[in-house]
């Protein structure tokens, strides 16, 4: 298990590599990365992340114990960025890595689903008319919920 959260970019590969380094257990590793999106005329640039340092690690780490309650799994990876992102830049890069893919995949899945609506994050997005905070989004907590009913 191993958590991150870095105002510095992360390298995908590199961080799939380490993740999988010396072992081989590991039959399937599936990640998501997350982007920023650039939307056009109803969003003038990028955004600024924060976060509450301490609580937000403490979060994750039970968002990442809580798969390895569900799924057999080798390895977890979350690394999340605060501070200043740009269109295009990377956010968040969640990854699973297990004996097996359905257990890699299913586990993939909630603890992106999960962080979306457990982490104490806050975005600040630029808007032609000035900067605002982004509000929880109906879908984000509908996904997260799908996982309560599946334990």
């Amino acid at each position: 298990m191993a958590i991150r959260v870095q105002r510095e970019d992360f390298d995908v590969g590199a961080e799939l590599s380490g993740l999988t380094e010396g072992r081989t257990d590991i039959g399937a590793i599936t990640s998501f990365v997350g982007l920023v999106r650039d939307f056009g005329a109803a969003n003038a640039g990028g955004m600024t992340l924060e976060h509450y340092p301490g609580m937000t690690e403490k979060e994750l780490a039970a968002v990442e114990r809580e798969a390895h309650a569900r799924w057999k799994l080798s390895a977890t990876l979350i690394v999340h960025r605060f501070g200043r992102l740009e269109p295009g830049d990377r956010i968040v890069l969640c990854a699973a890595a297990s004996p097996h893919r359905e257990a890699a995949f299913e586990a993939c899945h909630f603890l992106i689903d999960w962080l979306k609506t457990r982490a104490p994050f806050w975005k600040l997005e630029d808007t032609p008319q000035g900067q605002k905070w982004v509000e929880a989004r109906a879908d984000d907590d509908a996904a997260a919920q799908k996982w309560e009913t599946r334990r």
